[in-house]
């Protein structure tokens, strides 16, 4: 849970995000998002009051957080570095800027630095195969990195 807000304000936040989207159909994806981004991941506490708001097992809804690689089950750091890990990235050299990452870095991926500036995430196509090997910084899409790009990236999410 959040450290800045008490249980109460957490619960009434979580319920009051769950009571917006709860009427489409097919919420339970649109919650944990709308969840993840108030949060920055989708706490365990509020999965219990997601199955009860939707009338769904806490199994459900674990099952669902945990298929998913978007959802978090902790706090990520204040920028989010995802390195495409599909095939077209790996022939392009994906690999060994996940590796540099790594290094320079000195976590491993669903880690954070611990200065807790930076999580490194897999993710599995960005959609830029073209412009292969790809990355994604904060949301904001990267082609062709190389190691100077990669270094850019992280000097700019430790300042």
């Amino acid at each position: 849970m959040n450290m800045h807000i008490s249980a109460g304000e957490f619960t009434a936040r979580s319920l009051s995000i769950i009571a917006s989207l709860k009427h489409l159909e097919g919420p339970m994806l649109p919650i944990l998002h709308a969840i993840q981004a108030e949060f920055g991941y989708v706490p365990d506490e509020v999965k219990q009051l997601i199955a009860t708001e939707l009338n769904l097992s806490r199994a459900e809804v674990h099952g669902v957080v945990t298929f998913y690689h978007e959802f978090r089950d902790h706090p990520s750091g204040r920028h989010v570095l995802k390195l495409c890990r599909a095939e077209a990235c790996q022939s392009m050299g994906s690999d060994h800027i996940a590796d540099r990452a790594r290094q320079v870095l000195g976590i491993d991926f669903h880690q954070t630095t611990l200065d807790g500036a930076v999580t490194l995430e897999p993710v599995y196509c960005l959609g830029l195969c073209a412009c292969a090997p790809a990355a994604m910084m904060d949301g904001e899409l990267y082609g062709r990195v190389d190691e100077q790009c990669l270094g850019d990236m992280l000097r700019e999410a430790r300042r």
